[in-house]
């Protein structure tokens, strides 16, 4: 069968057509309205028989509250959406995989990091694959590679003279900003006004205050969300100082730190942890809060194109970039941010399993200066030989060697950069 019409093809899709094929369980986690509920019935188009769930809807929701096991009995392939809606669901899913322990029993979605919540009484483990789910990447809005993460490792920095990396349409430092602020969630996307964008965003916040929120905690003053969320937007990409917002919210630092768990349980908002070569330094060092959608961030703190907290924006919005890919490149990588003793920074830390690592740094001037490559510098000269290559990602248009395995690219390499290796593009 075809795509639906008006569906964006997303990376994901092969993951969880490659889970279906070899694991009973399958869940596709992410933030409410980035796309779940599609992206599962896209890939569920071509299985036999599919019984479809939606755990949203009230008659089906008790249904499967007064009889799991019964709710449950299918052929083929079951798609529950909103499945953390009924937590005794799982207990009858792993009695119901344990009895028919054939592969691609049942296809989930659910806006809550699932494993993170108290009230689910097992976590099935072996029988499930979880993927997450992001708001739409630039790739994915312009039908282009998204292969930068990939290519960061196996090329380096040759990256710098790719012969083959296309410089046209070239992106102005306007349009980053205008990325930047419209964000990924499809249905934002789609809209072309300003305004209307915004009234989507504002109906989705107050949306996920009342409901994601209430379906994983319950919260006593949910102004103090809000405000919480407003404050951490106006210093997007910043390290968290969780004393400072208590002293802003007037909330003690328990219930700050409780409030910031269930913004990243309901993938709203993610924290990127400080790299250091010790895990036990790292464990010790401030995160980064950054928002998964900078539209997102963007709305709430009122556009954010002026001034310096826009260059924090463009950040989030690489951050962000960065993240996506991660979940579905080649790559095992994870994503952190450093910063020293003497306030040396580095925006974006990629370090894969054998160790090797890719710093990033974020500008959002037209141009490039060797004081720019400070952090890099420093992070090449501790790490040696574990110093893979990096990068100032600007708004400019030029690739240019800065020396010593260290250049600059067009953030827009991000998304017009392919994969290396034999793996094909998504």
């Amino acid at each position: 069968m075809s795509s639906s019409a008006g569906y964006v093809p997303r990376k994901a899709s092969v993951l969880v057509s490659e889970a279906l094929s070899d694991t009973r369980i399958v869940v596709v986690n992410g933030a409410r309205q980035v796309g779940k509920s599609t992206l599962a019935r896209e890939v569920s188009r071509s299985a036999p028989q599919v019984v479809e769930r939606s755990l949203d809807r009230p008659a089906q929701r008790e249904a499967a509250t007064s009889d799991p096991e019964g709710f449950l009995e299918h052929d083929g392939l079951m798609v529950i959406d909103e499945v953390q809606r009924v937590p005794d669901l799982w207990l009858a899913m792993k009695a119901a995989v344990d009895e028919d322990p054939r592969p691609g029993r049942f296809l989930l979605t659910g806006s809550a990091r699932l494993l993170a919540l108290s009230s689910l009484p097992d976590a099935l483990p072996g029988r499930t694959e979880t993927i997450e789910l992001w708001p739409l990447s630039q790739g994915e809005i312009d039908g282009l590679p998204d292969g930068f993460v990939d290519a960061a490792f196996s090329r380096g920095a040759e990256l710098i003279h790719d012969p083959d990396a296309p410089e046209t349409p070239r992106i102005d430092r306007a349009e980053y900003f205008e990325r930047a602020v419209r964000g990924g969630y499809p249905d934002v996307v789609q809209r072309s006004l300003p305004r209307r964008r915004g009234r989507l965003l504002a109906g989705y916040l107050s949306d996920m205050v009342s409901r994601d929120v209430h379906q994983v905690a319950q919260i006593q003053r949910s102004e103090g969300m809000q405000r919480l969320l407003q404050l951490l937007a106006g210093q997007v990409a910043g390290i968290l100082n969780v004393s400072r917002l208590s002293n802003d919210l007037s909330l003690d630092a328990a219930t700050v730190r409780s409030y910031l768990s269930i913004l990243e349980t309901i993938f709203v908002i993610k924290r990127v942890p400080a790299y250091a070569p010790s895990p036990l330094t790292r464990a010790t060092a401030a995160p980064k809060i950054t928002f998964v959608d900078s539209g997102l961030a963007a709305h709430l703190a009122g556009g954010l194109t002026r001034g310096s907290t826009a260059g924090n924006l463009l950040e989030n919005f690489v951050l962000g970039e960065l993240g996506r890919q991660i979940t579905w490149c080649e790559s095992v990588v994870q994503l952190f941010h450093y910063r020293d003793r003497d306030q040396r920074e580095v925006d974006a830390v990629l370090e894969d399993l054998a160790g090797r690592v890719v710093g990033i740094e974020v500008k959002a001037a037209m141009s490039v200066r060797s004081d720019d490559f400070r952090g890099l510098r420093v992070l090449r000269d501790k790490l040696g030989d574990r110093f893979h290559a990096g990068f100032v990602l600007y708004c400019g248009h030029e690739r240019l060697s800065f020396g010593g395995g260290l250049g600059c690219l067009p953030i827009s390499a991000l998304w017009r950069t392919a994969p290396s290796g034999n793996r094909p593009i998504r």
